[in-house]
């Protein structure tokens, strides 16, 4: 078992369908984030000197479940939805990750974000193992009771696999603690009795943390201090850029703002708003949910959702979907610091492009780590029926954060690689001294 490990010298193979970067008529391919997820994963196990063994076993997921199920609509019609369950590599413990609901929602988008939180979890130390699962559906053409109906009959069809000590899913993209209480009442039912800890992000009355809201935001906080400090730019003045306006983006945006760093522009899925003298977010925020949107903001510029990530700004906070960042918008961004708050928004060659430009980028499996870490503790205090007071959570996970992002930049300097590159080799080795030490049974 132990030369699954490391091979030196050993011959990195990827499969057919990672390598293709483009259609067979020579243009250029949709993008596909699984096949990102694999890229960055090979470049980091070639890094490693993993033997091809190892690399089979944590390049592919562990499980994938996919399931039809019929949900009956308010008008009385009957509709068959399809959703996943992705797991990723529970040597480190229970899978952890999220549930997505949105039209696009694809098995491969979900297997790239499962494989993202199994390194995201080990490289922040916490002992769970990767998972995402989605639902195809429009969250925004559904009725409250018809979302209802489709997150019981979804939480019914993927009990199989979920479970306080086995998957334990949370909110995510077009989910919210509703969601997730209805997910626990229905696993709880099935079983006879109340399980708060078989998913993360719930409402505090039932089990929910202290500071779960705010959790991913505020570990991007943590993360941005440190790299501020690296590069030796002053957090209080700076420009801040952030595309995506829902709850990590918007909360990111107050928290900034509260440390004296000035947010110019903002952006949600409808279009977005520039104003080189700063944003008055409060009135943003008011205009959002008078109008369900930034877009016609009177005291901004209206721009282009794409035109975010590259308005005048000394920190980028990508906070919406993967792939936003491209090889042709890494030329022209302008920030210091790129703090990804999404999953996956920066492609391999803007990647390569941004770190010979001397822009740092903290990667996703760190950035947006705060969500899981404060999960984990979700988590421990549902099984301890023992809950904690938000000052002590907000230590506990500016300390972890702290100390990743120490972890991270000593492996950077180490390797004299970017600090996505080192992350991945930190969270990766750890996962295959996991995988190595317990074995293949039987």
């Amino acid at each position: 078992m132990y030369a699954l490990l490391y091979m030196k010298g050993s011959t990195l193979t990827m499969h057919n369908e990672v390598k293709s970067t483009s259609a067979s008529d020579g243009s250029a391919s949709p993008f596909n984030p699984y096949k990102m997820a694999v890229q960055q994963f090979d470049i980091a196990a070639e890094k490693l000197g993993l033997s091809e063994d190892m690399r089979e076993i944590l390049r592919r997921p562990k499980r994938e479940l996919t399931v039809h199920f019929p949900v009956r609509l308010d008008n009385g019609r009957i509709r068959t939805f399809t959703g996943y369950r992705v797991q990723h590599n529970v040597n480190r413990g229970p899978a952890k990750g999220g549930i997505r609901y949105g039209p696009d929602v694809t098995l491969d988008e979900v297997k790239a974000l499962a494989m993202w939180m199994a390194w995201k979890c080990a490289v922040v130390g916490i002992p769970f193992g990767g998972a995402k699962g989605g639902v195809i559906c429009d969250p925004k053409d559904m009725t409250p009771a018809e979302l209802e109906r489709l997150t019981r009959r979804y939480a019914t069809e993927i009990a199989i696999i979920i479970g306080p000590h086995s998957d334990i899913p949370a909110p995510d993209v077009n989910t919210n603690p509703q969601v997730m209480a209805w997910i626990m009442d229905t696993y709880s039912m099935h079983e006879g009795f109340s399980i708060p800890a078989v998913v993360t992000g719930k409402p505090l009355s039932i089990g929910g943390s202290e500071g779960r809201n705010e959790a991913t935001a505020t570990g991007v906080l943590f993360v941005t201090r440190q790299a501020a400090k690296r590069i030796g730019m002053p957090l209080r003045g700076a420009r801040v850029s952030i595309q995506g306006y829902g709850n990590a983006g918007s909360i990111a945006a107050r928290l900034f703002h509260n440390e004296g760093c000035k947010i110019v522009a903002v952006s949600d899925s409808r279009g977005a708003i520039y104003n080189e003298n700063g944003l008055d977010l409060a009135e943003v925020s008011r205009h959002k949910q008078e109008t369900g949107s930034v877009v016609g903001f009177i005291h901004a510029q209206a721009i282009r959702v794409q035109d975010v990530v590259e308005v005048p700004c000394d920190i980028l906070i990508p906070a919406a979907l993967e792939g936003i960042i491209t090889a042709a918008s890494a030329e022209r961004i302008q920030a210091r610091i790129i703090a990804e708050a999404a999953n996956g928004p920066t492609t391999p060659e803007a990647d390569r492009i941004l770190y010979k430009r001397g822009v740092m980028i903290i990667p996703d499996i760190l950035a947006n780590a705060g969500g899981v870490t404060v999960s984990y503790f979700e988590w421990v205090q549902d099984l301890q029926s023992f809950f904690w007071g938000v000052e002590e959570i907000t230590q506990r996970l500016e300390m972890i954060m702290n100390r990743s992002f120490a972890a991270v930049a000593e492996k950077a300097d180490q390797f004299h690689c970017d600090m996505r590159l080192a992350a991945n080799m930190l969270a990766i080795s750890r996962v295959a001294e996991a995988t190595q030490i317990r074995g293949i049974y039987p």
